[in-house]
């Protein structure tokens, strides 16, 4: 019988942006391969197997363009091209629903082990391409098994590794009973062949009085975001600036990023804004904000030249007319201290 077996990964900051990499990887090849069937289908061809895919993305990597595959272990495409070329197929044959692409937003970044390359030993995994990882668990998964469809997978906090073991089945003497099991709220379940229920364990004093010390935790944590908003923007209006400009935040648009999302909402960006505008109100400083459209950080405060692209990963402003290189949101910051009203 194969059992599945999963540990949490604690991967160093490299490792990290290796892990994101790779599904991303993954990711870009399951919806290569769907745009493949797509294409062939509504031209009137017939499916496409996965080995014939896979032959012919071997040759795209040779190519300049998608030569970056070649970072990443083969075998993540290959079981990407698998995957899609699978559930292509269930849908080709009126087995399931047409399959969808895959979202960087919405899907959950995760990818392939092959099954001889994945090595466990003393607290650690082995990942291709991206080395020994360090697991939360010593001695979880067994070393020196044959593992099954390995696969790693970020939950949103954290990274894990899944691995399918086999493992020899245990042999119980049954009673040859029928029991029926209710299942509610009131208790957690209810046995036909018990005399007593299994309780709700939410209700007792334990719990209760553990989610009693939660709510005043997330109080605690509450004031202590809220009083820091109230003193900075009371230390920025003690400068009697004439005039405060801010950029137009979508704070809804920006909580649907996944890995931004949590830091957003503990910045309370929307209420430092509410804050610092009833404090300009109150001294008669003319509070702004910024068309949205408006490029603060693209924008070379030094000189005025705007790049047409600048990533979230680039910390530093680097002008590619006059050179200055400044931090992006000081960069950001004068720009929008220069901002005109149309």
């Amino acid at each position: 019988m194969i059992t599945t077996m999963k540990v949490r990964l604690e991967p160093n900051n490299e490792q990290m942006s290796k892990l994101f990499q790779s599904a991303g990887t993954s990711r870009w090849t399951y919806n290569w391969t769907l745009a493949r069937q797509e294409e062939n289908y509504k031209n009137g061809g017939k499916f496409i197997s996965d080995s014939e895919l896979r032959k012919e993305l071997t040759q795209l990597k040779k190519t300049e363009e998608l030569k970056w595959l070649n970072n990443y272990s083969n075998n993540i495409t290959k079981q990407a091209i698998k995957d899609a070329c699978d559930a292509y197929w269930k849908f080709f044959k009126g087995q399931s629903e047409k399959p969808k692409f895959k979202s960087r937003k919405k899907s959950p970044p995760k990818f392939y082990q092959d099954t001889e390359k994945i090595k466990f030993q003393a607290g650690k995994v082995r990942l291709e391409k991206i080395g020994w990882v360090k697991l939360s668990e010593k001695d979880r998964i067994p070393e020196n098994e044959k593992y099954t469809n390995p696969r790693v997978k970020y939950d949103g906090l954290h990274w894990y590794v899944t691995v399918g073991i086999e493992v020899v089945q245990e042999l119980v003497g049954l009673t040859g009973e029928s029991i029926g099991i209710d299942v509610g709220v009131k208790y957690l379940a209810i046995c036909s062949n018990i005399q007593e229920p299994y309780k709700n364990i939410n209700k007792s004093k334990e719990v209760k009085k553990l989610e009693k010390n939660i709510r005043k935790l997330h109080k605690r944590l509450d004031n202590i975001r809220t009083d820091n908003r109230q003193k900075v923007t009371a230390e920025i209006a003690k400068t009697k600036p004439s005039r405060v400009v801010m950029e137009s935040l979508n704070v809804s648009g920006m909580m649907k990023n996944k890995h931004l999302s949590k830091a957003i909402a503990q910045q309370g960006l929307y209420e430092f804004k509410q804050t610092m505008q009833y404090k300009c109100k109150r001294q008669n400083t003319e509070f702004v904000e910024a068309d949205k459209w408006y490029p603060s950080s693209k924008t070379c405060s030094e000189c005025g030249h705007v790049k047409p692209k600048l990533s979230l990963s680039e910390r530093e402003y680097r002008c590619d007319c006059c050179g200055v290189v400044i931090d992006r949101d000081k960069n950001a910051a004068i720009n929008l201290s220069r901002y005109k009203v149309s």
